[in-house]
């Protein structure tokens, strides 16, 4: 959605102005967990703080989903497919074209057109009958980031609140702080013409007292809060909650106790209330935490995404050390016209190092890693977007998940090694798949020192691929690259 894209100066505004919308929370804006707060890249290219270390970047589900929600302009259409099943294989199964076949209230009709909305994603198209039929009925449901589904979750709640009853009716748990304000967001946005309706945020920093009388009819927070406002200090009355969504499930199971706390508060909701369940993935782990928490659902799944290496040409360069990769990096680069290039490093280290060098040569570049915070990280990302950058390094943290149609070119400066000197062949398909994609032809290149051959070998033979040896001294094989 473009109101909540954070990038550049409009990024560092909303941002700016979030932040004091939430100046009663009495708080300092943290990072992600995981993600330490330290000095970036300035956006006039120099550099800050390049200190040498050798640690690789965890990849952070909850950063991950919450730069999704940052960077994306639009409703992305899924081009998975949308497989329902239904709690009553029987009843009919229905679907919408349009917002207007959902009868909703002219007001919430006004906030979704507002927010720039013109029809149902495919998603919403199968969720949102299922979500405001009457009586209610519990899902189940995967769903990516930018497919609608916040907006669908929020339309569901903003349907069922009556704003004449003051108190929370309306519950919704997200793993993070910065992931709860982003959802609370969108509620403001959507229902900004529901002018009795409120939000109250119960996240960390926002200190009530026992006995406080909330009125506020939608709640949105995340597990170790709401359960102490509804257990300890008895702030929220369960019993009178009519819709409970649990958001992010896949980072809420990966975050130690949030599975324990979501399950009690839910075994508090009354045996009518509508139970909303959202995951990006459904490994088997969030498979049956769903099951346990959500009582005779309808489920939407979506089939698995094959990422294909049909249309990406690979090649191999043999490099003694890392100014020899550099080296014949430069060739390569000044003899193929190149749209847009992502290139991946191990390590912190190595990319500080070679961002470093080429913007000394001229290039223009631009540096991702996980000591970024995710307001950075996204305007990094929409900077690479716009063209403004050529090139983009990063560690692992952009591996999966982040779409630009104008990279043509990806290199592996390291090649992705699991403990124990072992490919890690899901990160090496996920970063050559960010190119090839949408249809078109991608170069891939792979640069390596001779004792690492065994390793390609082993990601050419597991993908059943070629991939082939390139002298990148040799500027005339370089050119006949078909591309």
């Amino acid at each position: 959605m473009a109101s909540l894209l954070w990038g550049g100066d409009a990024g560092a505004a909303e941002s700016e102005r979030l932040s004091s919308h939430f100046s009663n929370l009495n708080h300092p804006r943290k990072n992600l967990r995981g993600i330490k707060s330290t000095t970036a890249r300035n956006i006039d290219g120099s550099i800050n703080n390049i200190e040498e270390d050798d640690e690789e970047d965890v990849v952070d589900l909850a950063a991950n989903s919450l730069l999704n929600k940052l960077i994306r302009q639009s409703l992305v259409e899924s081009s998975h497919h949308v497989e329902v099943l239904q709690k009553d294989p029987s009843s009919p199964l229905y679907s919408v074209k349009t917002f207007e076949e959902l009868r909703l209230k002219e007001e919430l009709l006004k906030g979704i057109y507002a927010m720039g909305f013109n029809r149902p994603s495919k998603i919403q198209e199968m969720a949102l009958p299922m979500m405001l039929a009457h009586p209610p009925q519990n899902l189940i449901a995967q769903s990516q980031s930018g497919t609608g589904k916040t907006a669908a979750f929020i339309l569901a709640m903003l349907s069922r609140v009556n704003a004449l009853e003051l108190f929370p009716q309306c519950l919704c748990l997200a793993p993070t702080y910065e992931l709860a304000l982003q959802t609370g967001r969108v509620v403001e946005q959507m229902g900004k013409f529901c002018v009795d309706v409120q939000v109250m945020y119960a996240i960390r920093g926002n200190r009530m007292l026992r006995g406080t009388d909330i009125t506020k009819q939608i709640v949105i927070g995340t597990p170790g809060t709401v359960l102490d406002w509804c257990f300890k200090r008895k702030l929220i009355d369960l019993t009178k909650i009519r819709v409970f969504v649990l958001d992010e499930a896949d980072v809420m199971i990966d975050t130690q106790g949030f599975s324990d706390h979501s399950i009690r508060i839910q075994r508090a909701l009354p045996s009518e209330c509508q139970m909303l369940l959202f995951s990006a993935t459904f490994e088997d782990s969030v498979w049956r935490f769903a099951e346990r928490i959500i009582p005779d659902p309808n489920v939407i799944k979506l089939r698995k995404e094959e990422l294909t290496l049909n249309n990406i040409r690979q090649y191999y360069v043999l490099c003694e050390h890392r100014k020899d990769k550099y080296q014949a990096l430069c060739n390569i680069y000044g003899s193929i016209t190149i749209g847009q290039a992502i290139i991946f490093c191990q390590t912190r280290r190595n990319a500080k190092w070679l961002t470093v060098e080429m913007i000394q040569d001229g290039h223009q570049v631009s540096l991702l890693s996980g000591e970024l915070t995710v307001e950075q990280r996204a305007s990094i990302i929409q900077r690479f977007r716009d063209g403004k950058e050529k090139v983009l390094i990063t560690t692992n943290v952009c591996a999966r998940g982040i779409d630009v149609k104008q990279v043509t070119i990806v290199v592996n400066f390291d090649l992705p090694v699991k403990q124990g000197e072992e490919p890690d062949y899901e990160t090496y398909l996920h970063r050559i798949g960010r190119t090839g994609r949408f249809g078109k032809k991608g170069l891939a290149f792979n640069m390596i020192e001779v004792d690492k051959l065994p390793l390609l070998m082993k990601i050419q033979d597991h993908f059943n691929s070629s991939i082939k040896q390139l002298n990148a001294e040799d500027m005339d094989e370089i050119e006949k690259i078909d591309y």
